[in-house]
């Protein structure tokens, strides 16, 4: 069960949903860098659940424990051990789930892969609980990154079809970034909020879930990181991206809207501007050739329904080879884009530091 990430910077992620404890190992650290551990816990309250009704009431502190890799907080250069214990689960809810797969879960595919072995509890190692290290990861990366003056920044694109403004692609300033990473409910113009609550209550109140759209971006990167064929920029994101629990597709820029373009109007040209090289537009969102154009980085990713709805769902029994409805119990969001946005932040961080290496 890979769940690894990264060449120089590695982040290796462990645990269960309903184990003592998850958390991840980051190798590569440089030493002597300085941790505000102020930003890494505001970046893991951003993604903890139990706040309001668009996420699950399970309620975890999602409080690091650093074990390893950092004296007088500071890096060591040594690997950075953290953990997260659990400490409020029902595993009862999850008994039924061994024998009868919830449809739009990992429960069918894991239980033949490893033979009913699997840990079926809150999802074990398939559960979104395992964003939380991820997003500590990033916290770590993204303070590594600001210091070269890259900063990453998302907000939610949409909602069952409630739709934010979305980002002016080759504009966008860190203040703005900074704003969408200080608001509760990440959106560019503060009227679609409603919108977007009043759907998600809509399909929790009856036992529902909906997905949505999450838009990235990260601006400052330097002209030419990356490389061509398989490893591009977009192909290295992308892979880690869709790591990311209910993440079913990814589109860099104009996306597929390049399909009812002509190139004329496709092509981003270029100016000289105060003595160097802008360009004109970014339709390719920020990337050229698998390589940083200068242009802000801009990406969209889907983010699917919850699968764990409790309206009754057709399934079967793996016991008995026959048919069974499925009612899934216990705890989960009726929504997870708005917990998602730190987690995408997260892993486009842990990527382009790799990357800056």
């Amino acid at each position: 069960m890979p769940s690894v990430l990264g060449n120089k910077i590695k982040i290796s992620v462990f645990g269960e949903s309903h184990g003592a404890a998850i958390g991840c190992v980051i190798d590569g650290l440089p030493a002597g860098i300085r941790l505000d551990m102020d930003k890494i816990y505001k970046e893991m309250a951003r993604r903890a659940p139990g706040k309001d009704k668009t996420s699950t009431t399970r309620k975890e502190s999602d409080t690091p424990n650093l074990l390893s890799g950092v004296l007088n907080g500071t890096t060591t250069g040594a690997p950075l051990a953290m953990i997260i214990e659990n400490t409020n689960t029902r595993s009862g809810d999850y008994g039924n789930l061994m024998t009868v797969p919830r449809p739009g879960h990992s429960d069918y595919p894991a239980y033949v892969k490893y033979q009913g072995n699997n840990d079926i509890r809150g999802g074990g190692h398939f559960s979104g609980r395992l964003t939380a290290p991820i997003v500590f990861a990033g916290a770590v990366a993204k303070q590594i990154l600001e210091e070269k003056g890259i900063k990453i920044g998302s907000h939610i694109s949409k909602i069952a079809g409630v739709c934010d403004d979305c980002f002016d692609k080759n504009n966008i300033s860190s203040e703005l970034l900074e704003q969408l990473s200080n608001a509760s409910f990440s959106v560019i113009n503060s009227e679609t909020e409603a919108g977007m609550r009043e759907a998600v209550e809509h399909a929790r109140l009856k036992g529902n879930s909906v997905g949505g759209v999450i838009e990235c971006a990260a601006i400052g990167l330097p002209v030419g990181i990356g490389g061509n064929i398989f490893d591009t920029v977009e192909s290295r994101l992308s892979a880690a991206l869709f790591g990311v629990p209910a993440v079913k597709g990814v589109q860099f820029g104009a996306g597929f809207d390049f399909a009812d373009m002509l190139g004329s109007e496709a092509n981003d040209g270029y100016e000289i501007k105060n003595g160097s090289v802008h360009l004109l537009s970014n339709n390719n969102g920020g990337i050229i050739g698998g390589m940083t154009s200068g242009a802000p980085i801009v990406f969209s990713v889907v983010v699917k329904p919850t699968p764990s709805i409790s309206v009754e769902q057709q399934s079967v029994n793996l016991q008995t080879m026959e048919n069974a409805p499925l009612i899934v119990k216990g705890r989960h969001d009726p929504c997870i884009v708005p917990r998602a946005v730190p987690v995408i932040e997260a892993v486009t961080a842990v990527v382009l530091l790799d990357l800056m290496m």
